[in-house]
């Protein structure tokens, strides 16, 4: 099953930036997925499986930093549009 994510990373701290844009690099080397981002959220898009590992695995690595906040949306649908 296609899914999209919309992912949204918040760190609570005085230099938020940097984690944010490692946060994007890392997920940006899963291959088998579609990543856009821009300067409200990233967009995922692949199969469910493929991306709830990749999310998961990034989003823990992002919680060692303490006060992180993620919000994400999520459809079951490919609404990739490039």
């Amino acid at each position: 099953m296609k899914v999209s994510v919309d992912i949204s990373y918040y760190p609570l701290k005085v230099e938020y930036i940097s984690p944010i844009k490692d946060f994007i690099k890392r997920i940006n080397t899963y291959d088998k997925l579609v990543v856009n981002t821009n300067p409200m959220s990233t967009q995922i898009f692949g199969e469910f499986d493929e991306v709830m590992q990749a999310i998961t695995r990034e989003i823990y690595k992002s919680f060692e930093l303490p006060h992180s906040i993620f919000v994400i949306k999520m459809i079951n649908a490919d609404l990739n549009k490039s």
